[in-house]
């Protein structure tokens, strides 16, 4: 292969441009998601819940959890919820686990699972319930040591570990019945299966296709059971972070579909899934070619790598926090999604990590991309309709906006539409531009947004989303009296020859400037060094004019309508 070289200069151009363009087409819908490990409170809970008192103490920690990710734009949380054979809710069929309250089979005195999806539903976050399927821990302890007793027709032995075994076709309607559970039961977003594979330690040669059969049968179960319940329910995994050797790179013997016979792409192209989180530990040529590989192979369905961030730990590999960094603007890039394993580690800054995470890559709201209507089980689904009545109630510090919504008939069992909120200085609100989302998901018809120290009047914008993730039309706040060009904040001057753009702060590192469509398109790019730039070939429309730097920040000038008599 040919490779071309680029004048360092050059090469900042054209990343800086590629940030910019990607950042403004991909930004406004991306899964951004972490999991939080429940396995021996590795990242929640850091406490037992025992009294009155540990039980708000080990709320706290959550809440507290929920409040850190929500600032860095985490919109999806992958929460353990079946552990190894046990769980974190009150259940029919499998006892407590003991992170919860300390001992095993023991109730914590409250319903975890219910208490997170409800904090999370209050951020506007995504709540999907991660489920252990095969292993069920050592031999004997006691998750696997109940399993025994209830259903040895299902446990295999491998050295002092027990599994559920993959082989018995009865393992399949086993776990299914649990997520069927879980989904009966709690309002949440999506299960998320884990460890949906042969054990790597599996005694005997697997026969590839009859494995990957075994394994997709629990898949097919899982499914069925799931969307016959509530079809907006997403179907995720976390497959083994290869899918198959490549024509150009080796996996090494690790890989999904030939080692541990996950079918994982297959997975998604027949809608068995609607999410994949592959677990790529990687870093070089055993990251980027397989993510590629995931990408090409995704069917209109969504990838979100999974990233060992705990690998930057010196206690782990020692990773430099750039390599993933460079991961996340390559997956954003690309159009993925990215998934942060585990949350401890985000969360402990690890390197910076949080830091950067919070202020560079995810320093607007995403929303979570829509999934394809599973047309087997929901039939005659509709478009959501934009909110109706929409007021806004000015007051002291805040303002209040107030909708109805247009849903004629409500279904039951958490068919209910969400409402995300944008705002802007200008009039209309673009709601493709993800600058303006101020508040995603929320349930209520109300919401009161505080404007002490704006300085500005907002315009704004309330859309309806069903539990698809389907967006309906904007209904938006009244027009202003005027729209002349000095009176609109955010626009600049320009006679239809000379743009009169803000000149640079002194400490700033802009380098240079960037004009783009109402598309997001990019028009022209400019350096940054004086405060008069010549627009006199750029076709006659309305302009965003953005600043960038050396490390691909991106910031809004303002905007500009060009005009010529």
């Amino acid at each position: 292969m040919k490779h071309t070289t680029f004048s360092p200069k050059c090469a900042i151009i054209l990343a800086l441009l590629c940030a910019v363009t990607h950042l403004l087409a991909n930004n406004k819908h991306e899964v951004r998601a972490v999991w939080v490990t429940t396995i021996g409170g590795l990242d929640w809970p850091r406490s037992y819940a025992q009294s009155t008192h540990s039980i708000e103490k080990q709320k706290t920690e959550l809440r507290d959890m929920l409040d850190r990710l929500k600032l860095a734009n985490i919109n999806t949380i992958l929460l353990q919820t079946r552990v190894r054979a046990t769980t974190i809710y009150p259940s029919d069929i499998e006892p407590w686990d003991g992170c919860m309250s300390g001992f095993p089979g023991k109730s914590p005195g409250y319903d975890p699972l219910a208490f997170a999806i409800e904090e999370c539903h209050r951020r506007g976050m995504e709540l999907h319930a991660w489920v252990v399927c095969i292993p069920i821990g050592k031999w004997n302890n006691y998750g696997c040591r109940e399993l025994r007793k209830r259903r040895p027709d299902l446990v295999k032995r491998i050295g002092d570990e027990g599994f559920v075994d993959p082989e018995k076709k009865a393992s399949a309607d086993y776990i299914a019945q649990i997520c069927e559970e879980i989904t009966r039961k709690y309002d949440i977003d999506g299960i998320h299966l884990d460890y949906i594979r042969y054990p790597e330690t599996w005694k005997g040669r697997i026969d590839p296709q009859r494995g990957r059969g075994n394994i997709t049968r629990i898949v097919e179960r899982v499914n069925e059971k799931v969307k016959t319940i509530k079809p907006w329910v997403k179907m995720s995994c976390s497959p083994v972070g290869k899918h198959d050797d490549l024509t150009r790179y080796s996996s090494r013997g690790w890989n999904a579909r030939t080692k541990v016979c996950q079918d994982a792409q297959a997975w998604l192209a027949n809608g068995l899934m609607d999410q994949l989180y592959p677990m790529m530990y990687f870093q070089g040529n055993q990251f980027y070619p397989f993510a590629i590989d995931w990408n090409e192979n995704r069917n209109e369905r969504i990838i979100a790598p999974g990233l060992g961030i705990y690998f930057l730990s010196p206690k782990e590999k020692n990773w430099d926090v750039e390599v993933v960094s460079r991961q996340l603007h390559f997956l954003r890039d690309e159009g993925m999604g990215h998934a942060f394993f585990r949350c401890k580690f985000l969360l402990d800054d690890v390197k910076g990590l949080y830091g950067i995470v919070k202020d560079e890559i995810n320093n607007v709201p995403s929303l979570v991309p829509p999934m394809p209507i599973p047309t087997r089980y929901a039939q005659n689904t509709t478009m959501p309709q934009q909110p109706a009545q929409l007021t806004l109630k000015r007051g002291k510090g805040f303002d209040r906006l107030v909708w109805t919504d247009n849903k004629a008939f409500p279904q039951a069992n958490g068919d209910y539409h969400l409402f995300n909120i944008y705002a802007s200085e200008s009039y209309p609100v673009d709601i493709n531009n993800p600058d303006n989302i101020i508040a995603t998901r929320t349930t209520n018809c109300t919401i009161d947004i505080p404007t002490k120290g704006k300085g500005v009047s907002m315009h704004y914008a309330v859309t309806a989303t069903d539990r698809y993730g389907r967006e309906s039309t904007a209904a938006t706040t009244p027009a202003p009296s005027s729209t002349s060009d000095r009176e609109i904040p955010g626009m600049l001057i320009c006679d239809g020859k000379r743009l009169i753009i803000p000149e640079k702060a002194v400490a700033s590192d802009a380098e240079f400037i960037a004009i783009e469509s109402a598309a997001g398109n990019i028009i022209a790019t400019r350096p940054y060094s004086t405060t008069s730039v010549d627009v006199s070939k750029i076709p006659q429309g309305f302009y965003v004019v953005r600043s960038l730097d050396r490390k691909g920040a991106v910031h809004r000038l303002g905007f500009f309508i060009l005009r010529r008599k």
